[in-house]
């Protein structure tokens, strides 16, 4: 039994371990995965004094609470939330000393939707294809927290960072997806392709690791015809029989059936990580259909 380890206490909703991902194993039919708000996870970990490649905890909504059996450095970040360490508040987006025995509790997010984890050291959980990552579509790499799970940690890499606190960006209140044609925006009208880029979405309570859901008006195809699978990438807009959008998130299938209308620049999807249900949606086509 190692002392450098956490000691899960509340999971909450969906806590699961994020680092890089695992890019490259596409035609293998692995998920790129990894952290849907890589910026939030690359800030605790240069707040923890890890690398980059570090793997961290995220939450989801209601945050998790874990023990530490040794005394750790942690910083939370993302979604703002309450942290208290021992039952004290401690600061959030900050480096934090937390004593063996101490309980860490990480509070529901206040605004946003998945809060990051860091611990100095990193999670050192077995890696798969090179990654720790937790991918919920195919199963790879370690399973959702539960309550016992004990994780251990790694050799620290460095010092923590000697800063009082880093901004951060906030939850957006409007979604603003920039888009570029995809292959398939030929299969949909054009009143389709006005209506993505002119009318309002909002994000559907359905929305999960894999994919963001929208509400909003159905779009028209103009062909009917079944669609062989095909390659699908990070941050496609795809449209199942419904006609609502769905945006591609890091758990992606790395093939699928329906058409694929626009595809999202990378840079725009942390924010659609952090966007509560209900959130309105633009898409914003950066290039002529």
């Amino acid at each position: 039994m190692t002392d450098r380890a956490l000691v899960v206490v509340r999971p909450g909703a969906l806590t699961t371990v994020q680092d890089l991902g695992r890019p490259g194993y596409a035609h293998l039919g692995v998920p790129r995965s990894g952290a849907l708000d890589p910026g939030a996870a690359a800030l605790v970990n240069r707040l923890t004094g890890n690398p980059p490649d570090a793997a961290v905890l995220e939450t989801t909504v209601d945050g998790c609470a874990l023990r530490a059996r040794s005394t750790v450095t942690v910083a939370v970040g993302g979604a703002p939330c309450p942290v208290t360490v021992g039952g004290r508040p401690a600061p959030w987006g900050a480096p934090v000393m937390v004593p063996a025995g101490a309980l860490l509790e990480v509070g529901a997010a206040v605004a946003g939707v998945r809060c990051y984890v860091a611990v100095r050291g990193g999670i050192a959980v077995e890696p798969v294809l090179g990654s720790r990552a937790t991918d919920l579509l195919s199963g790879l790499g370690p399973a959702p927290l539960a309550e016992g799970t004990v994780l251990p940690l790694g050799r620290p890499a460095g010092p923590p960072a000697r800063v009082d606190g880093a901004p951060q960006p906030g939850p957006p209140a409007e979604l603003v997806l920039r888009v570029t044609p995809g292959p398939r925006a030929d299969w949909f009208t054009a009143r389709a392709l006005r209506d993505l880029a002119t009318r309002a979405y909002r994000v559907s309570p359905a929305s999960n690791r894999i994919g963001l859901r929208t509400e909003g008006p159905a779009l028209e195809r103009a062909r009917d015809a079944e669609l062989p699978s095909e390659g699908m990438v990070l941050g496609a807009v795809q449209v199942p029989p419904d006609g609502r959008p769905v945006v591609f998130l890091a758990d992606h299938p790395t093939t699928g059936g329906y058409p694929v209308i626009a595809v999202v620049r990378p840079t725009d999807l942390a924010a659609a990580a952090q966007a509560v249900p209900g959130t309105p949606v633009r898409f914003v086509p950066v290039r002529r259909w």
